[in-house]
C-alpha cells in the first residue's frame, strides 16, 4: 500500500489532464476530470493496489477478477467509452456503445495524452505513444459506437503524425466548432483540415 505514492500519480494526471483541456477550451471538464479517483472508493483501492507504473485498477483485476473502483470510475466519468454502453435495441447485439459526444471524446484524447506521459515518463514519451497503446486493443473493442472509435482513432493519428501542437489546434478549432465538420467523420474533417493548410 502507498497511498503518497497513488496520490502523487493521479494529481499529476489530473493537472496534466487540466491543462490539456484548458488549452482546448474545456475549462468545466478540465476541472472536474476524474474527481472521483479521490472518493473512497477508488482512493482505497488505488493504495492498495498502487505499482507506478500501469493503473492500479489492472492489479486489483487480476488479483480479485474484477475492479470495483473502474466500474465506480467508468459510470462517473464520462470521458470513458465504456462510460457510454447501454443494452441495444437491436436482436442481433445485447449490449452496444452509444454515440460519445464530441467534448468527452476530446477529453478521451487529453486523458491518453496525459495517462502516456504520466506512466512512461518525459523522457520515453513520444507523439505516437497513445495510438500505438490504442492500436493493441482496437480491433477488440466491438462495443464502442463506430463513429466514436473513428474520430478516436482520427485524433490519434493526427497527433501521431503532425504532433501535440495541431492536434490542440485541430480539436479546439475544428473538432469543437466546426458545425460542417459534425455531419462527416474526424477522418473527412482531418483532411479538409489539413489540405487547408498546404
Amino acid at each position: 500500500m502507498d497511498p503518497w505514492g497513488h496520490f502523487k500519480t493521479i494529481t499529476k494526471h489530473k493537472m496534466l489532464v487540466m491543462k490539456y483541456c484548458f488549452r482546448i477550451g474545456l475549462y468545466k471538464q478540465g476541472l472536474l476530470h476524474d474527481l472521483s479517483k479521490y472518493s473512497p472508493t477508488e482512493f482505497i483501492q488505488g493504495c492498495k493496489y498502487y505499482q507506478g507504473f500501469r493503473s492500479p485498477n489492472n492489479a486489483e483485476r487480476e488479483d480479485t477478477g474484477v475492479s470495483l473502483a473502474w466500474l465506480h470510475h467508468k459510470g462517473r466519468n464520462r470521458h470513458h467509452y465504456e462510460h457510454w454502453v447501454d443494452y441495444s435495441l437491436d436482436t442481433e447485439k445485447v449490449i452496444m456503445g452509444a454515440k460519445m459526444p464530441r467534448r468527452y471524446v476530446a477529453e478521451m484524447i487529453m486523458d491518453r495524452i496525459s495517462a502516456s506521459r504520466n506512466y512512461l515518463g518525459e523522457e520515453a514519451y513520444n507523439d505516437q505513444q497513445p495510438l500505438a497503446y490504442y492500436m493493441k486493443s482496437k480491433e477488440k473493442l466491438w462495443f464502442i459506437h463506430p463513429e466514436t472509435k473513428r474520430d478516436l482513432e482520427a485524433l490519434l493519428r493526427i497527433l501521431a503524425d503532425h504532433g501535440e501542437k495541431k492536434l490542440l489546434h485541430y480539436i479546439k478549432y475544428v473538432y469543437l466548432k466546426d458545425e460542417h465538420c459534425a455531419a462527416y467523420n474526424a477522418l473527412q474533417c482531418v483532411k479538409r483540415y489539413f489540405k487547408k493548410e498546404q
